[in-house]
């Protein structure tokens, strides 16, 4: 890609992320996390300036236009300290390291742009923040400023912040959680906690939890969906978790941070009522929640929760999958220099479009007949009436309603393809794939889409061709180059999507590689004396804090889903040694959970697990019969229900699956835990033994 003649180039201009590719041209003498850099602030007694975003960070952009491409703030910058860019979404490790330490420090939440400055001799931060501006404003003083005074300070100051860099250290290690006692016994009560957690966050107007800003935590939701499921198997069923589900996803669905017209979600709304988003779109968000919609979908029934599962996955196929299979990471704010631009209206816009009938349908549907919801100039569509009272205000029928719509939106999104485009990252990320492809996969067996498990499919293959090198795993590619030693992420999200892929399709290959992929995380990550999974492998570059991921957060927690996937492998192949892994990882973040459920959805689902062991179902037989027998067990949302169809022309299979053999043109195995039922090979009696685990939601 060519790119446009400047005066400068820096130390990034070698780099593959889009994000530190962005800043190549800066004047600020920016370089990557590497040996070099840290050593020069060694050598040179300057302390570290680490700066850390992503590319389809607004804020970030804002900085960076204000102050990163200025020369004067650049010369201060450069003068004052060694400058460190890291896209947080390839170094993950570095931003949960520094994030941390930011909220130690400053006694609340980080964010991104991060800000920090480190001592170089051992990289501890002294003080930091987010944004800051080039000018005094916010109630903060100028970024200029606050570098002189920063600098002045370390070099006058240096036991004082000897001594805080201690603190900071010991404070790091005092947040790791700790031995488990040997006595302990993981309480089913802490599931029901979580529960009236949930309840007590839940905005019952609105949806979602919390006030604005408002994040979708399709964690917190699944949690509670499976909470239904489970209640509703020893009755009474609890029908309010089931209303936190399906009003959340309602509003959200109807909402601005959902595209009312391409599908997908954006990554939060900064208003309560899901109005207006930040207009990003992030391949990590989208995968958890359109595998929450087709659930809802299914144990529901409501179509509306298919349209938008089904939008998203489109959405996905569209825009966010390369052609040689990998899913790209995100899709800028911004376009044209300014937040959301290629998703707002003007009045004048849609009416050039339509046709009357279409541009009154559309006027009640997004509300044009009010005022601009977006920065008192523009709307930016989102539900404001439904089909029944649309018909009912223009006297016409709901079908007319429907078709006017569809229509509309046809000509309304044929019109928005012609505008210029948000940016799009187009690393791929193994971990936010492993998301995906579960996204993707269980979308597609459940909603019968071929296509769907064909793309999810297409990406493992990708990992599995550049990303694996036939001992470990990279974390990012892009144009062809793969490099970072993978995180606990990267393999547990990865094994968690190839497992429900498994479920959609099954390839001996894609067990084998999960096994592959769980025998690394418990040799390289695992914590054999306390318990748990580290973020980072053993030799993974020595860093000022190796954390160990307990609450769920932009991305449900590592050791949660490290839990699950494990549990999961373990049934699947009566193989106890990740089954212990999984119970042992459980009981040392107990206490963690133990002390404030809500916050460790991921974990709390592996505990259910862990208390009551899924219905493992191995379908063993000829292709075309096996068929009825799978889609009859799709047919209700059954979230601890494991079915895996093999054909008989698998062989060589692994652990327990290679006694299921089949008895007939189809054979079932049901199993519970350690316990498992006789071969059954008749289908009426298959319908049977299915029964008692099955829900529907009235």
């Amino acid at each position: 890609m060519e790119t446009t003649p400047t005066a400068h180039t820096n130390g990034l201009i070698e780099q593959t992320s889009p994000y530190l590719l962005q800043h190549a041209h800066n004047p600020v003498d920016w370089h990557p996390w590497n040996q070099e850099a840290l050593e020069q602030a060694r050598r040179e007694d300057k302390p570290i300036l680490l700066s850390i975003g992503y590319s389809a960070c607004h804020w970030c952009h804002v900085m960076a236009h204000e102050s990163f491409e200025d020369e004067q703030v650049a010369k201060v910058m450069n003068d004052l300290f060694v400058c460190i860019k890291v896209d947080r979404e390839e170094r993950p490790d570095l931003d949960k390291i520094y994030q941390t330490a930011h909220h130690l420090l400053v006694q609340r939440a980080g964010g991104w742009p991060l800000t920090m400055f480190l001592t170089p001799d051992d990289h501890t931060p002294f003080f930091g923040g987010t944004y800051f501006p080039k000018q005094a404003k916010y109630g903060m003083p100028a970024f200029v400023d606050i570098l002189r005074k920063v600098a002045d300070y370390y070099h006058a100051h240096r036991h004082e912040i000897h001594q805080q860099n201690a603190s900071v250290k010991e404070a790091l290690q005092r947040i790791q959680p700790g031995p488990a006692d040997p006595a302990l016994t993981i309480q089913p009560s802490v599931l029901n906690e979580a529960r009236v957690q949930l309840q007590q966050q839940f905005d019952p107007v609105h949806g979602g939890f919390g006030a604005a800003p408002k994040f979708p935590h399709p964690t917190n939701l699944e949690f509670c969906l499976r909470h239904w499921a489970s209640s509703a198997l020893n009755k009474p069923p609890d029908e309010r978790a089931l209303t936190i589900v399906r009003h959340s996803l309602r509003r959200m669905g109807d909402g601005g941070i959902y595209d009312q017209l391409g599908g997908g979600f954006c990554r939060y709304s900064v208003d309560e009522r899901w109005m207006i988003p930040h207009f990003e779109k992030m391949l990590y968000d989208n995968g958890p929640l359109l595998a929450l919609y087709t659930d809802t979908a299914i144990a529901t029934g409501d179509g509306f929760y298919r349209r938008i599962a089904l939008a998203t996955a489109d959405w996905v196929l569209r825009e966010m999958q390369s052609p040689h299979g990998g899913y790209y990471s995100t899709l800028d704010a911004d376009s044209e220099g300014h937040e959301g631009k290629f998703y707002i209206w003007t009045r004048e816009q849609v009416t050039a479009l339509l046709n009357e009938e279409e541009f009154r349908i559309v006027e009640a549907r997004f509300g044009f007949d009010l005022p601009p919801n977006f920065e008192q100039r523009w709307w930016h569509l989102h539900v404001h009436q439904e089909v029944d009272a649309i018909a009912h205000k223009l006297g016409l029928s709901e079908q007319r309603v429907i078709v006017g719509l569809t229509s509309a939106s046809q000509k309304m999104f044929a019109a928005r393809e012609k505008r210029v485009h948000p940016g799009r990252d187009e690393k791929i990320l193994t971990s936010w794939n492993g998301l995906m492809i579960k996204g993707m996969a269980r979308a597609g067996r459940f909603f019968n889409r071929p296509d769907l498990v064909d793309s999810a499919q297409g990406a493992l293959d990708f990992i599995r061709s550049q990303l694996w090198t036939g001992e470990r795993l990279l974390a990012t590619a892009k144009d062809g180059k793969a490099h970072l030693n993978a995180y606990l992420d990267d393999y547990v999200f990865l094994i968690d999507g190839v497992l429900e892929l498994l479920q959609a399709r099954w390839r001996n290959k894609d067990l084998d590689f999960a096994v592959a992929l769980a025998n690394i995380v418990l040799d390289r990550f695992q914590d054999h004396e306390m318990g748990a999974f580290y973020f980072t492998a053993d030799d993974h570059e020595k860093l000022a804090f190796r954390p160990k991921p307990v609450q769920d957060e932009a991305t449900p927690s590592g050791n949660g889903v490290a839990a699950q996937a494990l549990l999961r492998l373990g049934h699947l192949l009566g193989n106890t040694h990740y089954l212990d892994a999984a119970e042992r990882t459980l009981k040392a973040l107990y206490a963690s959970v133990s002390q404030y459920p809500s916050a460790h959805n991921s974990l709390l689902l592996a505990i259910e697990e862990y208390l009551h062991p899924p219905q493992l179902i191995v379908l063993r037989g000829q292709e075309q019969p096996l068929r009825l027998w799978t889609e009859r067990c799709q047919q209700y949302y059954v979230p601890r229900r494991l079915v895996f169809s093999i054909p008989d022309s698998a062989e060589n299979l692994p652990g327990v699956l290679a006694a299921r053999s089949a008895k007939a043109v189809a054979t079932a195995y049901i199993c519970t835990g350690h316990t498992c039922s006789a071969p059954i090979v008749d289908f009426a009696q298959f319908e049977q033994e299915l029964k008692p685990a099955e829900v529907v939601a009235l």
